[in-house]
């Protein structure tokens, strides 16, 4: 089993900047991959950017350049920086972290941080 526990949200101001951080605990080997969501209200979950457990880094084409991801492999963490911060970033954003089968890809598990709220003011 993997466990995922997200900090670093809350309120910031137009302009200001945020690192979200996830936690992974558990069979960590296991992971594949990684990923940040956004889900803003009244609209559905939607990727952010992508890790994977070789380094490749794939971002969302919705998504701004302001955000970045990356991880500390020492401390089992994903981050997700996110500069000039706008009102529209307001969503709770959500960690995940995907297991596949070894030889068919197929996802066996799905695993999903509690989500963490970023609130931004004008």
């Amino acid at each position: 089993q993997v466990q995922l526990v997200e900090s670093g949200g809350g309120l910031v101001q137009a302009g200001g900047s945020l690192r979200l951080s996830c936690e992974a605990s558990g069979d960590i080997s296991s992971i594949n991959a990684m990923a940040w969501y956004q889900q803003a209200p009244g609209k559905t979950r939607e990727l952010v950017a992508r890790i994977t457990s070789g380094g490749r880094i794939n971002y969302a084409e919705s998504m701004p350049g302001r955000f970045t991801i990356s991880r500390d492999s020492a401390k089992n963490t994903v981050y997700l920086q996110i500069n000039n911060l706008k009102p529209e970033d307001t969503a709770v954003y959500y960690c995940n972290a995907k297991v596949r089968d070894t030889i068919t890809t197929m996802v066996l598990y799905d695993y999903w941080g509690q989500g963490t709220q970023v609130t931004v003011s004008s």
